[in-house]
């Protein structure tokens, strides 16, 4: 038996990088997962290579209407909701004074809106149907050792932390059996990875250099390390944890 067995999941950002790898883990491991990304074409190709067991939804997170869809979609195809997996996210470049403000508000609201407005659709649902559940938010290293040159995702990442713990306590304190936790990454090998290792005037290698170089064993993660985190918090494994801060970086966030 599998960690997942049993268990129904959505999952954002699930078209690629670690929200792909979440969800081929949760079908790995015996459980169900709906697939929500704005990339609908790779998120329903993944769906399709991972059998009867998965499905693809398109999501914007920024859109709480869709939100709702998606539950009620996951809900209709594999019969309840117990783990909601917040990973889509973006990271751009910016401090406060020069960076754009647009980027700013796009981060916001992928980043922290998205997560909340997910929490605000899939909570009421994962509780009624009165099952042990669980809500893993991918937070990172910066939210815990903010970075200057992006002043967003620090933010965003930050709030986001407080969020979850907001969350645990709340389902705790009323008795309600859903955990909320947080996974910080380090830089992991994924598509946002590698937008930035290819965006500036330094040469890629000299980039991954110096990315992995932030983190004292010396490289970048790869998506399936931190997948086992979010799928060992998410399944009943973790049944007294919640509130926590899970660390997949290498090291990067105690380096001073």
């Amino acid at each position: 038996m599998g960690k997942m067995t049993g268990k129904v999941a959505l999952v954002t950002g699930g078209a690629g990088g670690i929200g792909a790898s979440v969800g081929r883990m949760i079908v790995d491991e015996g459980g169900k997962v709906m697939l929500c990304d704005i990339q609908i074409d790779k998120a329903e190709a993944l769906a399709a290579q991972l059998g009867e067991n998965a499905e693809a939804f398109e999501l914007d997170v920024r859109d709480f209407d869709r939100w709702q869809a998606a539950v009620t979609a996951v809900t209709d195809q594999f019969g309840k909701l117990n783990v909601l997996c917040n990973i889509a996210g973006i990271s751009e470049p910016g401090n406060v004074p020069d960076g754009p403000m647009d980027s700013w508000d796009r981060t916001i609201d992928i980043n922290l809106n998205g997560p909340y407005y997910g929490m605000r659709a899939a909570l009421p649902v994962m509780e009624a149907n009165g099952e042990p559940g669980a809500v893993v938010n991918i937070g990172s290293m910066i939210a815990m050792r903010a970075a200057a040159f992006v002043a967003a995702y620090s933010a965003s990442k930050a709030g986001l932390l407080g969020l979850t713990r907001s969350v645990a306590l709340d389902c705790a304190e009323r008795g309600v059996p859903i955990r909320a936790n947080m996974v910080h990454p380090g830089a992991i090998r994924t598509p946002m990875y590698e937008r930035y290792k290819y965006s500036g005037a330094d040469t890629p290698e000299n980039i991954e250099t110096n990315f992995a170089a932030t983190h004292p064993m010396n490289r970048i993660g790869e998506p399936e390390e931190v997948a086992k985190a979010v799928v060992f918090l998410a399944s009943d494994e973790a049944s007294f944890t919640t509130g926590c801060d899970f660390t997949v970086d290498g090291g990067g966030s105690i380096r001073s």
